[in-house]
């Protein structure tokens, strides 16, 4: 009887994530009609207001110089336009490659820390380059970043159209996508999550989530709020709730697009994974108790949900292929009766449609190879993320015992292709 009642409360577990799904993939192709399918924006203004591009750079040599030349190529006013790199205790050719940029272009600026206001993470890095900045709104790049040369000029449009936006985020897209089969499930899962979960929560909850990069924040908003939380992990989750929770709304622009380099190796992958599913736990955990507190409703269903995937969806997947297994061995036998194989079927079939629903949304991927790596995903890529939601909780225990509360880089390295 205990197993009948683990068996079915992990399969209805799992089964509200993948309705929940459902509406999202419908919500983002409602915004993709609204967006893509409508004529390119006018993106003329009348006054192109002061705008700070942050780079935050540590050991940075293998892309920084591509990146910075692509900065100088967005089309936005130079006289308008202020470029920040933050050199943050670099030991390789980063500071040297820098320094030859500032003498060809004059918008750019280095800012070079050394300990001990260095080596503390992002969001230090971040809050050093905002301190010295003179733009009314704050654009931020990674390092690895090649923005297409429109992609300011739309978020600064869209922005300053809205008073009640504290943010727009822009889409990213794998630079790297075909260079092995790893590179292609992680452009597959970008261009799902951007489509179904950013796409599908701002169209019908007005819930966007600020990524790490291509995005445009009100320099006004970003003094009330402090700058960037220096004990978060995963700072951009951690800002977006800090935004709702001051009243002001983000949106998803699919038109302003980045390309990003991601992770060749499955150790960079996994070591960066594991990074952001440790941040979002931390989060989880601090925000979980001020639940109530938070002015935005919408905000706290969105960690209600975050906090249901990390931990009981989590849980139902290890209960589910538990079972599984010791069914396998004869070591235990369910009595309760049911079409269980058409469900586990039905909810393959449901991943498999989801994901591909996403892709059609963008041009060029909506491919049979990519129908094949998104059925294989399934199996292999997908069921990684168990690996990563244990290591991550161990390092969050381990990290809460040794009372260590400093988050320092967790650096994704780069390949020079």
């Amino acid at each position: 009887m205990l197993v009948d009642n683990l068996f079915v409360t992990a399969l209805a577990a799992t089964w509200i994530i993948l309705f929940y799904h459902i509406v999202l993939t419908f919500g983002g192709y409602r915004h993709f009609v609204k967006t893509l399918t409508s004529a390119e924006p006018d993106v003329e203004l009348d006054e192109y207001p002061m705008v700070t591009i942050l780079i935050p750079a540590h050991n940075e040599e293998m892309v920084i110089g591509r990146t910075v030349d692509a900065m100088v190529r967005l089309f936005y006013p130079k006289d308008r336009l202020e470029i920040i790199v933050v050199n943050d205790c670099s030991t390789d050719q980063t500071g040297k490659i820098l320094a030859q940029k500032c003498a060809k272009h004059p918008q750019l600026k280095v800012v070079t820390l050394a300990p001990p206001h260095g080596a503390k993470g992002k969001s230090n890095a971040l809050n050093h380059g905002l301190a010295v900045s003179r733009g009314e709104y704050i654009v931020v790049y990674d390092a690895d970043n090649t923005p297409e040369r429109r992609a300011i000029l739309y978020l600064v449009h869209a922005i300053v159209q809205d008073e009640k936006l504290g943010a727009v985020v822009g889409k990213f897209r794998t630079r790297n996508r075909d260079v092995n089969l790893l590179t292609r499930f992680i452009n597959i899962e970008t261009l799902s999550f951007q489509w179904l979960l950013q796409a599908g929560r701002c169209h019908f909850f007005g819930i966007t989530t600020i990524p790490g990069t291509n995005f445009i924040i009100r320099r006004s908003l970003l003094d009330a709020m402090g700058g960037w939380n220096i004990n978060a992990l995963t700072e951009d989750t951690e800002l977006t709730i800090r935004i709702y929770d001051y009243g002001y709304q983000i949106y998803w622009l699919p038109y302003a697009v980045t390309w990003e380099q991601e992770p060749e190796t499955l150790s960079v992958w996994l070591k960066q994974r594991t990074r952001w599913a440790q941040g979002n736990m931390w989060i989880i955990g601090h925000y979980l108790v001020k639940l109530f507190s938070l002015k935005d409703l919408r905000i706290s269903a969105d960690i209600i949900y975050f906090t249901f995937t990390y931990f009981v969806f989590f849980v139902s997947i290890i209960v589910s292929d538990a079972i599984f297994i010791l069914g396998l061995l004869d070591l235990v036998k369910l009595t309760v009766i049911g079409p269980f194989g058409i469900i586990w079927l039905l909810a393959y079939v449901l991943f498999i449609a989801e994901t591909y629903i996403s892709l059609s949304l963008e041009r060029g991927e909506d491919t049979l190879e990519n129908l094949a790596i998104t059925a294989l995903m399934y199996f292999t890529y997908s069921q990684l993320w168990i690996i990563l939601v244990f290591k991550a909780s161990y390092l969050l225990i381990k990290r809460y015992f040794s009372k260590n509360t400093a988050f320092y880089w967790y650096k994704t390295e780069r390949s020079a292709r």
